[in-house]
């Protein structure tokens, strides 16, 4: 009865997508032979050439610009270690000129992994009867969202399967109950999305809830490998539903939207080029760029084994070049590291990439929250996690890497996003709230979830030296800031910000 309900409800919205499909307005922005064309033409860049982008991309820090896709492309050939560092460094130097030296942290919450779709690389897979599928009830996704702000957390990326059972009806209550959830101090102030693309009418249903970002990605640009790890008569299978569906969101007033691939599914390099074109084209038919770029890396899963087989696997060093990449060209987006990644790596890579946002404190079994002292949890998770540090021992490493950790919200509750968004994050003048609401939200977590050593570190080391640099370029934010933190300390006000 239960797949017969899900066979019928597959085979009517995939009539549905296939009729947009038919008739959507968008022209295409990914051609396949003008990419790989591209790549081959740039694929010898010259020393002065590349030095010359990297001075390019640095000017662009303070206009937003994108750089070419020529230009992208030449940077993936690049092989002289000397122009890498320089490459490394101005990724840095281009997060610091835009959002400042601090990391916004968040963690997923894995809501459902009911899935009709059968792709090949992952875990949830409708083929794969080792693992255990489930949908959360509200009643247990509202405890897992209490241990969550009982953490310290203030924002979540809810993550979504695609089957009758958890469609955008599902999404909306689930939202919606996360906000609901308060515990003291504890709250969810914003919760972002990564779940399967929406018609226009389910996107303005989701939107209605006050979801923040909404996360579809395009998993791989390159159509053959689409086709193939994505079977035919699945709705993940429609190349262009999924394609066009951040411009769907856009056109229902979804004005924060975010694109990724995932590594290891073809050619590292193609796929950059292809993040940079749907960039591209969403800057070209709304005039708002993506809100943030994600790059997973395949993981293994259980039972998975084009996982780990996949002749096109990321090697780290290539890894920590292709977030480089994605700094230099798209400046104003947030770069999002995840818990995919080895703790070792992921602290090397914030600064050689320039990362500006990490989930920490991490599960990734739906349900996994409830039992943290599990790590892993095979049979239940869409693959395996790296970096299982607690948020608390995730923080105390930031702080002694000398970064501002910070849980700030604020601009997506103040109307800074979407186009009003841009503007601050392409002329470089969002960090300036980005550190003041950073400070604060990081003395919030001091004064209500930290742990002994964190505290000591984060008021006589962190919080001091960011109010210095507030100081230094912003003095009047600066005695404001400080007034607002002795709010914070003295009379127990929360959630005061910019």
């Amino acid at each position: 009865m239960i797949v017969s309900k899900a066979m019928l409800w597959q085979r009517q919205r995939l009539q549905r997508i296939r009729e947009w499909e038919n008739t959507r307005r968008f022209p295409d922005f990914i051609d396949e032979s003008a990419i790989s064309g591209t790549l081959t033409e740039n694929r010898r860049p010259s020393r002065e050439a590349v030095l010359d982008i990297v001075e390019k991309a640095r000017a662009h820090a303070t206009t937003g610009e994108l750089l070419s896709p020529a230009e992208v492309a030449a940077l993936t050939h690049v092989d002289d270690p000397e122009l890498w560092e320089s490459i490394f460094e101005t990724a840095d130097w281009i997060k610091q000129t835009v959002y400042g030296n601090r990391i916004v942290l968040f963690a997923p919450l894995y809501v459902s992994s009911t899935c009709v779709n059968n792709c090949a690389y992952c875990g949830f897979r409708s083929t794969n009867s080792a693992v255990i599928r489930r949908d959360l009830t509200i009643p247990e996704l509202q405890e897992e969202v209490r241990v969550l702000v009982n953490a310290g957390h203030k924002r979540l990326i809810m993550v979504y399967g695609e089957s009758p059972d958890n469609d955008y009806r599902y999404i909306c209550d689930t939202v919606a109950a996360a906000y609901r959830v308060k515990d003291g101090f504890g709250e969810i102030r914003r919760a972002n999305i990564n779940a399967p693309p929406l018609s226009v009418e389910e996107f303005r249903a989701v939107r209605s809830v006050g979801i923040g970002t909404y996360q579809v990605f395009q998993e791989t640009y390159h159509r053959p490998t689409y086709r193939a790890v994505h079977p035919e008569g699945t709705l993940k299978g429609e190349y262009d539903w999924r394609l066009f569906s951040l411009h769907r969101a856009q056109e229902a007033g979804i004005d924060d939207v975010a694109i990724g691939v995932l590594f290891g599914l073809y050619d590292w390099r193609f796929e950059l080029l292809g993040l940079l074109h749907h960039a591209m084209a969403l800057e070209k038919e709304f005039g708002v760029g993506p809100h943030t770029i994600s790059y997973p890396r395949l993981e293994p899963a259980t039972n998975t084994p084009l996982a780990s087989r996949s002749p096109w696997l990321v090697a780290d060093e290539d890894f920590a070049k292709i977030v480089a990449i994605i700094r230099l060209m798209c400046p104003y987006t947030g770069s999002i590291l995840t818990a995919r990644e080895p703790a070792e790596l992921r602290r090397k890579v914030i600064r050689k990439g320039g990362v500006s946002q990490m989930d920490a404190g991490s599960r990734i079994a739906v349900g996994g929250y409830g039992r943290m002292n599990e790590e892993h949890q095979p049979d239940r998770q869409q693959f395996l996690l790296s970096d299982t540090r607690s948020l608390d021992d995730f923080i105390y490493d930031l702080c002694q890497d000398g970064y501002l950790p910070s849980f700030c919200t604020a601009g997506y509750r103040e109307g800074r996003t979407g186009a009003n968004f841009m503007p601050l994050a392409k002329h470089a003048t969002v960090k300036n709230f980005c550190i003041a609401n950073g400070i604060l939200s990081f003395e919030e977590y001091l004064q209500d979830y930290a742990s002994p050593r964190v505290q000591q570190i984060g008021r006589q080391k962190v919080i001091p030296r960011y109010l210095k640099w507030l100081e230094e370029n912003i003095p009047p934010l600066a005695g404001r800031v400080q007034g607002n933190l002795n709010r914070v300390r003295e009379e127990a006000q929360r959630d005061l910000h910019f």
